[in-house]
């Protein structure tokens, strides 16, 4: 069977402690995102899930990135946060219309991420992913569901996942439930667990781990998005490579 595309990033490109680490000392703020671009094969937007952004910023970040980058987009917090998710047409249609599709061949999946304090409700959540949209001016949407509450941990909320085509996100933070299914035609990673007082984030063998991890998600053909998101934010870029050099080998 066809392996798919393994694509490992991190969270957004502008962090200062990143500045003589990640990023060369000197290098212009303008051209951070150039250089992440260039040495990681996914980022996550995070900027959206706090406010719309212009087209034209989209239009710029696209530029920035080589041909083969992929763009994840974080969905607005007014679309997730909120006590009737079936009530979020207005919010997704804003946030959806603000532009993603200007990434062109860059956009990559829609990350939609609920409060850890959101249980899951079943007849509120279907009625939830009826409102994604499966495609915009002529593009086909991705959307993956980062649910952070053990009422989640049910068949239903599966069931549903797979019916709409959506990703249920991976994540390895102790306190969420760990929920390693397949339910649509991508694997989606957000791996939080990294420790400060590693140099690469997490150590060799927890590396290799999810080097495993990340070519089992791939080996039946989907594409696996894999992001190092942690409180050990000054280590993301180097998890990040560790595990591309891993998946090189």
């Amino acid at each position: 069977m066809t392996k798919g595309r393994i694509r490992v990033g991190i969270g957004g490109w502008t962090y200062e402690p990143w500045r003589g680490t990640f990023y060369p000392e000197g290098l212009p703020h303008a051209r951070e995102l150039e250089h992440a671009a260039r040495r990681l094969g996914a980022i996550e937007i995070n900027s959206t899930y706090y406010s719309l952004q212009k087209p034209e910023s989209f239009r710029k970040w696209a530029a920035a990135a080589p041909a083969d980058f992929v763009f994840a987009v974080k969905a607005s917090r007014y679309c997730t946060n909120r006590k009737l998710l079936g009530e979020a047409g207005d919010a997704i249609e804003r946030f959806i219309g603000q532009g993603l599709t200007e990434l062109g061949d860059k956009l990559g999946p829609i990350l939609w991420q609920f409060m850890p304090t959101k249980r899951f409700d079943p007849a509120d959540f279907g009625a939830f992913l009826k409102l994604l949209p499966a495609t915009r001016d002529g593009m086909a949407l991705r959307h993956a569901l980062e649910v952070r509450h053990e009422s989640f941990v049910d068949p239903g909320f599966l069931t549903m996942a797979r019916d709409a085509g959506a990703a249920v996100v991976f994540a390895d933070k102790p306190e969420y439930p760990r929920m390693d299914e397949q339910t649509a035609g991508f694997s989606y990673a957000r791996l939080q667990d990294a420790r400060e007082d590693q140099p690469t984030g997490y150590d060799a063998a927890a590396l290799d781990h999810w080097a495993n991890e990340a070519a089992r998600w791939a080996s039946d053909g989907r594409d696996a998005f894999v992001f190092m998101i942690n409180g050990a934010k000054v280590r993301a870029p180097a998890a990040a490579e560790a595990l591309i050099a891993r998946l090189a080998d």
